[in-house]
């Protein structure tokens, strides 16, 4: 009897924690719900079938990827890239941004990139469910560079939520400091090579990914709160920004 209370209080608790950590989740706030966004199942096209000619591109830019891990800086970069934080892709960015991006320094800044990317990240949830698409070490019995494999393990690979994160962060950015962009977006675009060379994502992830964040990033745009907020962050910019230097050398 004594076994079997203990067992029906553990089984409360772990429901209240849910709970609670369900309710914390949808406190964060977000511009749109997920009903309310475009459907990727609807506007991407189904990951390549085994034998496609797509498939095959995949394999071979997997392998690709592997040949990359010789490379330390990339390698280390693919590693840092793996991290699943909003800290952490907005570090990775932060240099080619030009900034320093975090709550305490650009508050105005990471309440638009977090609301955005929350928004966003809901995108990525049915189509992993509904293509239950293997990932590429899973596919070739490996092992990922960055020892993400239990947690990824039985996840969908299609659409990349790394990829989808970096590219809508690119694509935020770049309108705040339009100065930086190429600098953005080329860190951006290695963020989802990144995917490839951990061997956590076939190449067609990455590529429909960077589309996904694209539908994102045009869906929030009729948002008012999103515009606001993206106003708020220009200006924040635009005073913390470092002033160009006048200085010109005499003849």
């Amino acid at each position: 009897m004594r076994i079997k209370k203990k067992i029906m209080k553990s089984r409360i608790t772990i429901i209240i924690a849910t709970l609670l950590l369900c309710q914390c989740a949808f406190a964060q706030q977000t511009y749109f719900s997920t009903d309310e966004l475009p459907d990727l199942i609807k506007c991407l096209p189904a990951p390549p079938e085994k034998g496609s000619a797509a498939f095959k591109n995949d394999v071979k830019r997997y392998r690709w990827g592997k040949q990359q891990r010789k490379n330390a800086e990339l390698a280390e970069m693919a590693k840092g890239d793996a991290v699943w934080t909003y800290e952490a892709l907005l570090g990775q960015l932060s240099p080619a941004f030009g900034m320093a991006i975090s709550k305490e320094t650009t508050p105005e800044i990471w309440e638009l990139m977090d609301a955005s990317l929350r928004t966003v990240d809901q995108m990525r949830v049915a189509p992993k469910a509904y293509y239950h698409r293997i990932r590429p070490f899973e596919y070739f019995k490996e092992e990922t560079l960055t020892g993400e494999d239990p947690w990824l393990k039985g996840e969908g690979s299609y659409p990349s939520g790394h990829t989808i994160r970096s590219w809508l962060s690119a694509l935020i950015l770049a309108e705040i400091n339009p100065a930086r962009a190429n600098e953005i977006y080329a860190r951006a675009w290695a963020y989802g090579d990144s995917r490839v060379i951990a061997g956590a994502h076939w190449q067609s992830d990455v590529d429909q990914s960077r589309v996904a964040a694209g539908i994102g990033y045009a869906a929030l745009q009729v948002s008012e709160e999103f515009r606001a907020q993206m106003e708020k962050a220009k200006d924040e910019f635009r005073k913390l920004a470092p002033a160009p230097s006048n200085c010109h050398k005499d003849n």
